[in-house]
């Protein structure tokens, strides 16, 4: 009996050596895991955020098209500039922002100011988008832009244009039912998706 209550006393520290060697190896691995659900929660964020960007962009084009055909709307489409400026994908904005859009904003200037008669109305908004991107300085281009102001702006414009919208319609109902007003309408809404998506993952 005292041999064998020895080679237990002698087995049992290499024993709590093997468990604690295993308890380690566990940590190791859930800290690996919560690591990688991080990284693959992180980059389904940022994936949510480009294609709401890209979103809001295309719902912003469409309005700004949508008021410039038979098919007028009472939102004050101007807004919709600084609206694209801000939440226009990092892809387009920096292809603008270069020697593309250099070029595209020194043809609009010269047909503007030489050739009025040839420069139609509608190109207007979108000349006077593609010189924002262009000469904007680096604290709109790079701080603001994607910042906690820039989305707030996003989401003022958005909501303004809503209320805008709704009121001009007669009411909320009116919004939906009147002719061409669920278009517009869907297209405002869908102005808010991206500004309300990017202040939640600031919060996060």
């Amino acid at each position: 009996m005292a041999k064998i209550s020895y080679l237990a006393m002698k087995t049992d520290p290499a024993a709590s050596e093997l468990i604690a060697s295993d308890f380690k190896d566990l940590g190791n691995a859930a800290k690996k895991l919560a690591n990688h659900a991080i990284l693959l929660v992180g980059s389904g964020l940022g994936f949510g955020t480009s294609f709401f960007k890209w979103l809001a962009f295309i719902a912003a084009v469409y309005l700004l098209i949508l008021d410039r055909t038979n098919w007028k709307t009472n939102i004050l489409t101007s807004l919709l500039i600084p609206y694209i400026f801000l939440s226009l994908p990092n892809v387009l904005f920096n292809l603008l922002r270069g020697e593309v859009g250099k070029w595209i904003a020194i043809i609009a200037v010269v047909l503007r100011l030489f050739f009025p008669r040839r420069f139609p109305d509608w190109l207007e908004l979108p000349a006077a988008l593609i010189l924002v991107i262009v000469v904007a300085p680096s604290l709109f281009a790079d701080t603001i832009r994607g910042g906690w102001v820039g989305i707030i702006i996003c989401l003022i414009i958005a909501c303004y244009l809503l209320q805008e919208h709704i009121r001009a319609s007669g009411g909320f109902r009116n919004s939906f039912t009147k002719t061409h007003g669920i278009s517009n309408t869907v297209g405002i809404i869908l102005l808010l998706v991206y500004p309300v998506w990017a202040f939640i993952i600031k919060l996060l």
